[in-house]
C-alpha cells in the first residue's frame, strides 16, 4: 500500500510522548519493517543573529517519532536554554525565536520524554548573518599541455558523518576551469576532492590525477556508511596517478601516497607516472594503429562490420589488408582530412586533444576521516575501446570518448537495510550498471547489468541509438538513460529500484521495465513503437498524493523520435499517466509545490500542469533546482546561472532571498553545490560557493515554522539522494512520501533505525560535554584515556579488558560530585550511557 501509517520502532515507543491521536489512529508495523542503517546524527541545532532576535532551529530524529497531529509529527519535545536557563518549551516545531536573544548568547536545546528532561544538543553561539560560511583551501591552478592556464572554482558537494561525532562533514570537488563536457575538445586540469570539518579543517585532499579528465559526467563520489562503522566512506572512479595528501596545522603539504595499483598493472609495465592524455599527434597514431588491426577486430571477424576500411567509408577499394603502417596512415588522412569533415563541419579531427582514451580505469574505497585508502579494484565495466563500438564514430558528429566515458554513480539501499554503492557507464547506446557492498574489508560485487553492444552494420556510418542491445534480458536498456538516476522503492518492497531514466532495474538487477509507446502522427516514424528515451532532467517522488505509489517526471532529447517530450509516469510500471509530444529536445523540466492552490506537486516543462495532468499556465517557475525551504512546505526554485547571483524564487512571493558574494555550479546548469538538509529542522539548505571560492555559504531559513516533521536525512529515499545528487546533472532529492503544503501527516512512514553502538554514543556524549566546557582537562584526560583504551580492546573483541576499562570509566564519574572538575548532569549522562554499553557487552 501506498499511505503507509506511522512505523514505530518498539524500542521508542515505550519511552517517549503520548502522540496527540488515539493509539488507533495508526497501526504499529515495526515487526513488518526491517531496521534500516541512517546516520547517529547529533541534534543539529543551529542559531541565527535576526532582525527580531536570535532564531533556533535543530533535528528532530526519525526514532523520536510517535504518531502525528494536523500540523506535523509528534513525540520527543524540547526545552530551550539560553546561557544556561531554561526560556522556552516547544511541542509542536524544532524552531524557535528568541525575542530577547542576543549575539553574545549562547544556546542549548534538551529533549523531552514523558516529561523528563534527557539528553541536551552541544552549545552554539548565533551566526551574525543567514548564513554560515566554511573556509575553504583553494588549490592552486596550472598550465595544460597545451600552454593554457587553469584556476579552480569549488563545485559540486555532498556530505556524510566521516567521523562517527553525529554531524556532517563536507565533501567539496575543486573543478579547474577548464573542465569540459565529456564531448567537447581540450585538456582539462586535474580534479580534486576536499573533506573539510564544520569549523573548516582540511582533513585530507585527494588528487584524482592527469589521468581522470575534469568534467560534469567524469567524477562522482559517493559518500555513505556502506560498512556500518559509524563512519562515512568515500567511493569513485580513479586512475594510475590518483594520490591522498595531507597537510600540517600551517597548511603545508605533509604527505603524499598514491592508491595502489594493482599487481596485474605494475607487471604490465604501467605506473603511477603515466600520462595518457592524448595530444593531436598522440590521437593520429591511434587511429593509425587502430586501421592496422582492423582486420583482427572482433566486429570484422564475426562479419558484422565491412571487412575493408575503404567499404567503411563508401569509397573504392584501394588496399592490401593486414595494413601496412603507411597505408594505414594514408587512410588515417583521408578519414581526418576528408571523411569527417564531410559527414559534420564540427569534425576537427587534426586538433583533437586532452582525451582520455587507454590506461588502467580503477573503483577505488577510501576512509572518510583520514583519506586512506581502504581497497582499489578495476573499474567495471571497462572501456574496451576509445568509443568505436559505443557508438561514438557512428554519428555525422564523430565524438571519440563521448558515449563511452558517459558515468553515473548513486546509492541505493537494494535490501532495504543498508546502502550499496551503484557505478555506471553508458546510457546512450551500451548501458551498464554493477553494484557493490563494502564490510568495511572488501568490495563484493552484488549483481551487474549490462545491456550488450548496440549492432551497427557500420561504426563510421550508423544510427546507434534506439537498437536494442545484444544482452537479450537488459537488451531494451539501450538509450533509455539519462544525465543521471535516481533510487527510491518504486514497488513497495522496502527495496530500492534504481530509476534509470526511462527504464527502472528492481532490487535485485532484474529488470523491472522500460518504457515505450506509440509515436504520434507528426513525428518521424507515425505508429511505431519506440522507448521513451534519453533525458536531461528526471524527479522521482509521490507527485500526486491521491494516486497509489510514486511517479517519475522526464523531459526527453530525442525530438521527432521520441513519443514525448515531457511525461509524467506510473513508478511502478512506467506507465505514461500524462505527457506532450514536442518534436524537439526538451531539455528542462522540474516539479515541486509552487501553487499550494492545486492539490499535490505541480510540473512543467513546457508550461505549468497539476498533479493530475490539467494546465493551469503557460509561464512556468525556473528549471535549474528546486529547494524546500518554506515554513509552509510549499517548494521554492533556485535560479542564477554562469556569472549570475543565485536567488531563491517564490512562485507567488517572488524573490525570498539573493545570495549575493556567491556562485552556482556547472555554467548554465546553474546548480549550488548542495541543496540538503544538513542541519536545523526537516527544510533543506542551500550551499553555494563565494565568488572567490574562498568559502562555502550556508544558507538557511530563519522563518519560524509550526510543522514538525523529522530531518529528512532519516528518510532512505532522500538520503540516497543526497548521495547521488553531486551525479552527471545535477537534480534534487525528494523524500519517499508525499511533501507539500496540504500533506497528510497520518501518511508520513516513520523509518525503524537501526539500533547504535551504545560505544559510539558513549564517545560523541563525551566529546559533547567536552566541547561545552562541562569537564575540566584533568577529568577530561582521566575519562578520554579510559574511552580509548575501552574502545581498543572492543575493537580487538577483549570483551574482559573492555569491561574494566568501562568500570573504571565509570568509577571516574563516581567520585563525590566536583563541580570544577565535571558537572552533574554530564556525570549522570555519561554513567547512564557507560551502563548501557556495559549491557550491551
Amino acid at each position: 500500500m501506498k499511505k503507509s501509517a506511522i512505523m514505530l520502532s518498539a524500542a521508542v515507543v515505550c519511552s517517549l510522548m503520548v502522540p496527540q491521536v488515539p493509539a488507533a489512529a495508526f497501526t504499529d508495523q515495526s515487526a513488518e519493517q526491517a531496521p534500516v542503517q541512517l546516520e547517529n546524527l547529533d541534534r543539529g541545532l543551529k542559531a541565527v543573529d535576526v532582525t527580531e532576535g536570535v532564531f533556533l532551529s535543530w533535528r528532530f530524529l526519525a526514532g523520536e517519532v510517535t504518531g502525528y497531529s494536523d500540523e506535523g509529527l509528534t513525540g520527543t519535545n524540547f526545552h530551550i536554554y539560553r546561557n544556561g536557563e531554561k526560556i522556552a518549551e516547544t511541542e509542536d516545531s524544532t524552531n524557535y525565536l528568541d525575542e530577547n536573544g542576543e549575539v553574545e548568547d549562547d544556546y542549548f536545546v534538551k529533549a523531552v520524554m514523558d516529561g523528563k528532561e534527557q539528553s541536551k544538543s552541544k552549545k552554539v553561539t548565533p551566526w551574525e548573518e543567514n548564513y554560515y560560511e566554511l573556509p575553504l583551501q583553494k588549490p592552486d591552478g596550472g598550465v595544460t599541455p597545451a600552454g593554457e592556464t587553469y584556476t579552480y572554482d569549488a563545485n559540486d558537494m555532498s556530505v556524510g558523518d566521516v567521523n562517527g561525532d553525529g554531524q556532517y562533514e563536507y565533501v567539496v570537488k575543486w573543478d579547474p576551469d577548464n573542465s569540459k563536457d565529456v564531448s567537447q575538445n581540450g585538456y582539462t586540469g586535474n580534479t580534486y576532492i576536499d573533506t573539510y570539518t564544520y569549523d573548516g579543517e582540511l582533513l585530507y585532499r585527494i588528487d584524482l590525477g592527469r589521468n581522470i579528465r575534469s568534467g560534469a559526467h567524469y567524477t562522482q563520489f559517493l559518500v555513505s556508511d556502506f560498512d556500518n562503522s559509524g563512519k562515512a566512506e568515500l567511493m569513485f572512479k580513479t586512475a594510475p596517478g590518483t594520490k591522498i595528501i595531507k597537510y600540517d596545522e600551517d597548511r603545508n603539504k605533509a604527505s603524499e601516497e598514491y592508491i595502489t595499483m594493482p599487481e596485474k598493472d605494475k607487471k604490465a609495465g604501467y605506473s603511477h607516472s603515466d600520462d595518457y592524455r592524448m595530444s593531436s599527434e598522440d590521437y593520429y597514431n591511434h587511429i593509425v594503429e587502430m586501421f592496422m588491426g582492423w582486420h583482427e577486430h572482433e566486429e570484422v571477424v564475426n562479419g558484422r562490420w565491412p571487412e575493408t576500411l575503404e567499404e567503411s567509408f563508401g569509397i573504392e577499394q584501394r588496399y592490401q589488408y593486414p595494413l601496412s603502417r603507411e597505408d594505414a596512415e594514408s587512410l588515417a588522412d583521408y578519414f581526418m582530412d576528408e571523411y569527417a569533415p564531410s559527414r559534420s563541419e564540427r569534425n576537427n579531427l587534426r586538433d583533437l586533444e586532452g582525451f582520455i582514451l587507454e590506461g588502467p580505469e580503477y573503483l577505488t574505497v577510501f576512509n572518510g576521516e583520514t583519506g586512506e585508502e581502504l581497497e582499489t579494484i578495476d573499474y567495471k565495466p571497462a572501456r574496451h575501446d576509445d568509443g568505436l563500438m559505443w557508438g561514438d564514430y557512428a554519428m555525422s558528429r564523430i565524438e571519440p570518448g563521448n558515449r563511452v566515458d558517459r558515468f553515473l554513480a548513486g546509492t541505493a539501499y537494494l535490501d532495504g537495510r543498508k546502502p550499496y554503492a551503484v557505478f555506471a557507464r553508458g546510457y546512450y547506446t551500451r548501458t551498464s550498471l554493477v553494484s557493490y557492498s563494502w564490510d568495511g574489508e572488501e568490495l563484493k560485487e552484488h549483481w551487474n547489468v549490462d545491456s550488450g553492444w548496440t549492432p551497427m552494420d557500420n561504426p563510421f556510418h550508423a544510427s546507434p541509438h534506439g537498437t536494442p542491445g545484444t544482452n537479450e534480458e537488459f537488451s531494451s536498456l539501450t538509450t533509455q538513460g539519462n544525465h543521471s538516476f535516481s533510487t527510491a522503492d518504486v514497488d513497495e518492497d522496502g527495496k530500492h529500484e534504481i530509476i534509470y531514466g526511462s527504464a527502472t532495474i528492481d532490487h535485485d538487477g532484474s529488470l523491472l521495465y522500460s518504457s515505450f509507446d506509440t509515436l504520434p502522427e507528426e513525428s518521424a516514424d507515425p505508429g511505431a513503437e519506440a522507448r521513451l528515451g534519453h533525458g536531461d532532467a528526471m524527479h522521482v517522488a509521490d507527485i500526486d498524493p491521491d494516486r497509489e505509489g510514486l511517479e517519475i517526471f522526464t523531459v526527453h532529447e530525442p525530438g521527432a523520435n521520441a513519443p514525448y517530450g515531457y511525461a509524467l509516469r506510473d513508478a511502478e510500471n512506467g506507465d505514461v499517466i500524462y505527457g506532450n509530444y514536442t518534436g524537439e529536445d526538451t531539455g528542462r523540466g522540474m516539479i515541486g509545490d509552487v501553487d499550494p492552490e492545486h492539490a499535490g506537486l505541480e510540473t512543467w516543462a513546457e508550461g505549468l500542469w497539476t498533479a493530475d495532468g490539467t494546465r493551469i499556465s503557460e509561464e512556468m517557475p525556473g528549471t535549474n533546482m528546486n529547494i524546500k525551504w518554506s515554513a509552509d512546505m510549499t517548494t521554492q526554485i533556485i535560479n542564477g546561472a554562469i556569472d549570475e547571483t543565485p536567488v531563491i524564487n517564490d512562485w507567488k512571493e517572488g524573490t525570498v532571498l539573493t545570495a549575493d558574494g556567491t556562485r552556482t555550479n556547472n555554467y548554465t546548469k546553474g546548480n549550488p553545490g548542495l541543496v540538503a538538509d544538513v542541519f536545523g529542522d526537516w527544510r533543506e539548505e542551500m550551499l553555494v560557493r563565494t565568488t572567490d571560492s574562498s568559502a562555502i555559504r550556508m544558507y538557511m531559513n530563519t522563518e519560524v515554522t509550526d510543522h514538525k516533521l523529522y530531518t529528512l536525512m532519516h528518510d532512505p529515499q532522500y538520503r540516497t539522494g543526497i548521495s547521488w545528487q553531486n551525479s552527471g546533472y545535477n537534480q534534487p532529492a525528494y523524500p519517499s512520501f508525499y511533501l507539500g503544503s496540504d500533506m497528510n501527516w497520518g501518511e508520513v512512514p516513520v523509518p525503524v533505525l537501526q539500533s547504535n553502538n551504545p560505544l559510539w554514543q558513549l564517545q560523541n556524549t563525551f566529546e559533547m560535554y567536552s566541547e561545552n566546557g562541562e569537564i575540566n582537562k584533568s577529568m577530561e584526560r582521566k575519562l578520554g584515556n579510559t574511552l580509548r583504551q575501552a574502545k581498543h580492546h572492543e575493537e580487538k573483541q577483549n570483551k574482559k579488558q573492555a569491561r574494566h576499562f568501562m568500570y573504571k570509566f565509570t568509577s571516574h564519574l563516581m567520585m563525590p560530585s566536583d563541580e570544577s572538575r565535571i558537572s552533574q548532569e554530564a556525570a549522570d549522562e555519561l554513567k547512564q550511557q557507560a551502563m548501557q554499553v556495559l549491557r550491551s557487552w
